[in-house]
């Protein structure tokens, strides 16, 4: 789950999805949750910890 408020679009998280399931475009973020494997690497290197475990 991606908190919107917190969320500066910077693409981190999509650089170091190991199955490019996350997509960055004009302050949205696309998310592939079927595909997800649960690695949480997107969740380690969210600068301002705006995704949540639970889903992501």
């Amino acid at each position: 789950m991606i908190v919107k408020e917190w969320c500066m679009y910077c693409g981190e998280c999509a650089g170091v999805c190991p199955r490019n399931l996350i997509e960055v475009r004009e302050l949205t973020l696309k998310f592939d949750e079927k595909e997800c494997k649960d690695c949480k690497i997107c969740i380690q290197v969210c600068p301002v910890q705006a995704l949540e475990k639970e889903v992501i």
